[in-house]
């Protein structure tokens, strides 16, 4: 299956463009841009994880080696678009227009962290596996049932494909041909467990063949190739045409939580020939002209100084109220939460 679905790549290993029919869609600009997010989103990644072993954060989940998949992706969408993330896609939301200060809340345990900016239609982190592929799809065909040009993403790792969700919404967006794009990022493990062990199929994009829908594998750790293929997948569907499942190959450098030890279970050596997403696109900026020492240096002073704004303004919040554990999910509280509310709130009075 994998000559079936070859992986699709724009630029190689060392910077250098090998499919030259993008050759004059690849303006500075759009360089640029590529690299402002990406840089911007590991500066936030990092800092997080800094905090977090500070007891600053919460636990958190790192994203280091899929920027190129999630900015490629977010920027590919159109504005009032639907963004449906994992708990790994803030590089995503971020890239799209998400609060950094609200990103930061998040990972604190504060339910602003789940409202977007006012005309932004990003839902709140999925963190039950693959629940947000559905979601998408019925956001999606709502749009299409309105009339509307828009279309939704979802973002799911591998472990998803493994879900009931992946299929029933899978299945839904082809048979209503729902404008959605179903954005796989395949960093090779579900938690401690190895793709191979939780499927037998050679790619995540032929599974695509079981609903009609397009299936594409592109190469996640090349900015080019995911951001032009995204776009092509979203044409698809504000065409009427329906939903496609793009695998983007990519590789997860660190934990798969900052409460994970990745080396109980991924081999020492594994991914250590992965050529990083941001160093691939600095070495096409070097070889077509495109890197300029100041504005890199500009750049980051400034991302920098952002995210440092961001963890100050962060942490002038109070600390998460516990009660919102319990309310604002049902009209009338059950009694068996009631119960544990009042039990916790004792627990806290010193009771």
């Amino acid at each position: 299956m994998k000559t079936q679905y070859p992986m699709k790549k724009v630029i190689d290993d060392e910077g250098n463009l090998i499919d030259s029919s993008y050759k004059d869609k690849i303006d500075e600009q759009l360089v640029r841009d590529f690299y402002y997010h990406m840089t911007r989103i590991r500066t936030f990644d990092r800092k997080a994880i800094s905090l977090q072993r500070q007891g600053r954060l919460g636990t958190y989940a790192p994203f280091e080696g899929q920027e190129a998949s999630q900015v490629g992706s977010a920027l590919s969408l159109g504005a009032d678009d639907w963004v449906f993330p994992t708990y790994r896609d803030h590089g995503a939301t971020l890239t799209y227009g998400a609060d950094m200060i609200r990103t930061y809340l998040y990972w604190n345990g504060r339910v602003e962290g789940c409202v977007p900016p006012e005309g932004k239609k990003i839902f709140p982190p999925a963190v039950p596996i693959a629940t947000q592929i559905p979601q998408a799809a019925g956001a999606a065909w709502a749009e299409k049932r309105k009339g509307t040009n828009n279309a939704a993403i979802a973002f799911f790792g591998d472990g998803a494909t493994s879900e009931g969700d992946f299929h029933e919404g899978l299945n839904f967006a082809s048979i209503f041909k729902a404008p959605v794009v179903f954005f796989n990022q395949n960093n090779g493990y579900a938690i401690s467990v190895p793709i191979e062990k939780q499927m037998n199929s050679e790619t995540i994009a032929q599974k695509s063949v079981a609903y009609g829908i397009p299936g594409v594998r592109i190469d996640g750790n090349d900015c080019f190739a995911v951001y032009f293929e995204t776009k092509k997948a979203f044409d698809y569907a504000r065409s009427g045409n329906g939903p496609t499942l793009i695998e983007a190959v990519t590789w997860r450098t660190g934990a798969h939580t900052t409460a994970d030890d990745p080396s109980k279970y991924r081999p020492e050596d594994q991914g250590k020939d992965v050529v990083d997403p941001l160093l691939r696109l600095e070495r096409f900026m070097k070889n077509y002209g495109c890197w300029d020492e100041a504005w890199v240096a500009d750049i980051q002073e400034q991302l920098k100084e952002e995210v440092e704004a961001a963890v100050e303004a962060m942490e002038k919040f109070p600390k998460a109220n516990v009660e919102d554990l319990f309310d604002h999910v049902f009209a009338e509280l059950p009694a068996q939460l009631a119960d544990q509310k009042e039990s916790y709130l004792a627990h806290l009075r010193g009771e």
